[in-house]
């Protein structure tokens, strides 16, 4: 939906005031900044904050968005009207102190908090795990994740997979469950929180992001309240794919499938999977030390597999259930409805390696595949699925991936470069770009502001 400023602006290039215009006014330093036309590209959180500070600083704002929707990676399907579900962002992580948590406040925004302890861990035979299955997983859990501290601390960076695969052949294990607690305590524990595959997570930098504290919070509308909020009293073109950014010229050229946009500035917020798959072309091409961060930066995938039944037959008191699968990855983790919206709906995740796998499968030979798992956990006797919704964040065009992650190879200091201006006129934001904070919402919003800021700065000069 297109949302266009209460002020119409003149055309789809906002026109220069020229320079016999600009000499004659007698407007202050202040009034004139006000004039700045600036061309925001994307319309997810990021793009919006920065949009909504720009625009109440006074400067001219265009939002151009290539899909047909607003959102971005925050995406609430309302397919099921009486429950919107997110198919990408889902939780406030952490809402105690995160910006989000105050936004929703002050839009009034209803949240139901969910906790990782509400959970139940199923073994490969479908059992739930024993006190002492629970005690041999934890005790191989506290192992993994002390040497990847350790390895922490060495010169030399590796993956997270060599640091688990050198763990595994020190302990010399036979017991033919130990490989499977490993690879369920990667792909649960670390492959569906950082979207990344564990041959591709640098040991010394996956988890380098903070984390704010407190539980994490569902919105029960969706988490699309938060972009609506956002989007309010903007003008957004949307169905403007970008294909071409010229950014050296006296007034930024910015050419699109459709049509062709000119601004003083430009905020670009696109997916770091977008940028890495070339899909926009920078005349002149962008900066070796940026185009160095965009190629070595991961991309992560976490696909969703909602399935609707027309009645409860798990646990209806826990949040999360989880499974120490034959095949790594595999249906691991699974989040429940039941207690948050009273619903018989489970969330399957595929995340790294295996969620880039199941995108060329149809989506009945992914209910299939999620199936199987569930009747090895609850019985053949289960119900079919009434309904289901599936997402393929790799193959969308507009995202490449769910969230970025940092890969063997990669630095913080990337992400910085990532994020730097250049020439005070081609600016960037988007989780990719946040030290702190990156793949999250909150995270991405920050960048938006923060680039608002740098814009607003640029204009002073």
């Amino acid at each position: 939906m297109k949302r266009r400023h209460a002020v119409a602006l003149c055309g789809l290039s906002i026109a220069r005031l020229d320079s016999a215009q600009s000499a004659e006014s007698t407007e202050s330093r202040d009034e004139k900044q006000r004039m700045d036309r600036i061309l925001i590209i994307g319309a997810g959180i990021s793009g919006l904050a920065a949009a909504q500070k720009l625009q109440s600083a006074g400067h001219n704002v265009v939002v151009l968005e290539g899909r047909d929707r607003i959102g971005g990676r925050i995406w609430t399907s309302t397919r099921w009207p009486e429950l919107p579900l997110d198919l990408g962002a889902s939780w406030i992580h952490g809402v105690k102190g995160n910006p989000l948590t105050g936004l929703a406040d002050s839009i009034q925004a209803k949240r139901i908090a969910t906790s990782y302890d509400s959970a139940i861990v199923y073994d490969v035979d479908g059992a739930p795990l024993d006190d002492e299955a629970e005690e041999s997983l934890e005790e191989l859990r506290e192992q993994l994740f002390d040497r990847i501290e350790q390895a922490q601390d060495k010169d030399k960076d590796v993956s997270v997979l060599s640091v688990a695969e050198k763990l595994l052949a020190d302990l010399d294990d036979d017991d033919p469950r130990t490989e499977r607690y490993f690879n369920f305590v990667l792909s649960g524990n670390i492959e569906q929180e950082y979207a990344g595959s564990a041959e591709e997570l640098s040991a010394h930098w996956y988890d380098s992001a903070k984390h704010y504290p407190g539980k994490d919070a569902l919105f029960p509308s969706g988490f699309h309240v938060i972009t609506q909020h956002l989007s309010q009293g903007l003008r957004i073109e949307t169905g403007e794919e970008v294909q071409e950014i010229h950014w050296q010229e006296t007034s930024i050229r910015v050419v699109t499938k459709k049509q062709e946009f000119t601004a003083d500035r430009v905020l670009v917020t696109l997916p770091l999977g977008v940028l890495k798959a070339g899909n926009v072309r920078f005349v002149p091409a962008l900066p070796e030390e940026k185009q160095t961060a965009i190629a070595s930066l991961g991309m992560g995938v976490l696909n969703k597999c909602y399935l609707r039944f027309p009645k409860v037959f798990w646990p209806n008191d826990v949040d999360w259930l989880e499974y120490i699968a034959e095949e790594h990855g595999e249906w691991t983790e699974w989040v429940s409805f039941v207690r948050t919206t009273g619903q018989p709906v489970l969330l399957g995740f595929n995340a790294g390696t295996r969620g880039r796998e199941i995108e060329a499968l149809t989506d009945e030979q992914i209910v299939e595949s999620a199936m199987e798992t569930l009747r090895i956990l609850y019985g053949d006797d289960i119900p079919e699925p009434t309904d289901f919704q599936i997402t393929r964040w790799a193959s969308d065009p507009f995202a490449r991936g769910s969230y970025s992650f940092c890969s063997l190879g990669s630095t913080p200091q990337m992400r910085r470069e990532l994020a730097r201006p250049l020439d005070g006129k081609l600016f960037f934001a988007g989780e990719a770009t946040s030290v702190d904070y990156y793949g999250t919402a909150d995270g991405a919003y920050l960048s938006g502001l923060r680039a608002a800021e740098e814009i607003n700065l640029s204009t002073r000069r």
